[in-house]
């Protein structure tokens, strides 16, 4: 009796969810997988944020779903199109996951991890050039205004975030308390960035040097005795013809000053020859008498990171991947620098 009714039961019920699987499993890989098309010049965080997606949250899943179709560096091929991940889709996190909010860093990438301890002791002074009445170097680009202080802040932004997750302890001397990392390629220029602790920024280009200079410097008394570094973030401007690499300079008194600039240039010139055989790199070395690395405490490195009005270098600080890889490599010089003066 109960034998033929339990069979109907289990027929019905392997039926429904044959059924049930049949309709709604299209439905889940589809919205799994939908997929946009990259656009000319469109990085990954570009296209993430286009989408309504956080590049902070979204970005190694949307790596592991188009890594048969990502160039170097991962960068995208205009007009392929890639696929994007759910919606609630994160980078899994350990249950003993370290995290740390800052502001600083804008909404999307304000939570960060601190993944090791391989910066710790490590104190980093990052003062991004120019700023508030002054923005530096300006340059155009598809009749767009680029202005030297905002890239050098993204990049800096960035690298002080790299550092971060790596167990250092990061003072953004130079900061804007609105912008944040931005993943646009054009970055809206601003009068608003401040000195730290939060002083405005004066007109007079010796008071501004003098200013961020004496932060440094109290701040290196607080610390001293700890391994610390101060690392200012320029973008040159030459002639339009005139394509430089990303070059360092220090004061020539200091042998770890001139240390920490080898090994950063060692880091470029070993990732150009992985990601761009046979183009060269020429980035330089050399000591200079720049006010900041000649008057502030802690061993001083100064970078410029490119011709503000060469094409091709401006592609290297307009494309957020760019930004996001400069900051990446200048990272791992310094954990080298940090490993070989322990």
């Amino acid at each position: 009796m109960f034998g033929p009714n339990l069979h109907i039961k289990k027929y019905f019920r392997i039926n429904f969810i044959i059924f049930l699987t049949g309709m709604l499993l299209p439905l889940i890989l589809n919205a799994q997988t939908k997929e946009v098309e990259a656009k000319k010049g469109e990085g990954i965080y570009r296209l993430l944020t286009r989408n309504g997606l956080s590049a902070a949250k979204h970005m190694d899943a949307f790596i592991e779903l188009n890594k048969n179709n990502l160039g170097r560096d991962n960068a995208l091929f205009a007009g392929v199109k890639y696929k994007l991940p759910d919606m609630g889709a994160e980078t899994p996190r350990a249950a003993n996951a370290r995290i740390a909010r800052y502001e600083i860093f804008g909404n999307d990438y304000a939570e960060v991890e601190i993944k090791n301890d391989k910066l710790d002791g490590a104190i980093y002074y990052l003062m991004a050039g120019h700023g508030g009445p002054d923005p530096g170097a300006v340059g155009t680009y598809n009749n767009r205004i680029l202005c030297e202080d905002e890239y050098a802040y993204d990049v800096t932004l960035r690298l002080a975030r790299k550092l971060i997750e790596n167990g250092a302890t990061v003072y953004m001397i130079t900061r804007d308390n609105n912008d944040g990392i931005r993943d646009e390629s054009y970055l809206e220029p601003d009068k608003d960035e401040r000195c730290y602790p939060n002083s405005r920024i004066p007109i007079n280009q010796l008071r501004r040097l003098k200013q961020r200079t004496d932060a440094v410097n109290e701040l290196y008394r607080k610390n001293r005795g700890s391994f610390q570094r101060m690392l200012a973030i320029h973008v040159d401007s030459r002639s339009v013809g005139e394509n430089i690499d990303v070059f360092f300079y220090h004061d020539k008194r200091s042998k770890n000053g001139e240390k920490a600039c080898r090994i950063l240039q060692d880091k470029f010139q070993e990732k150009y020859d992985l990601h761009q055989p046979g183009r060269g790199y020429h980035g330089t070395v050399s000591s200079r008498g720049l006010y900041v690395v000649r008057n502030t405490y802690p061993v001083a490195v100064y970078i410029e990171l490119g011709n503000m009005n060469h094409l091709r270098d401006q592609q290297r600080f307009i494309l957020p991947n760019n930004r996001q890889a400069l900051a990446n490599w200048l990272t791992e010089g310094l954990m080298t620098d940090f490993e070989t003066n322990k």
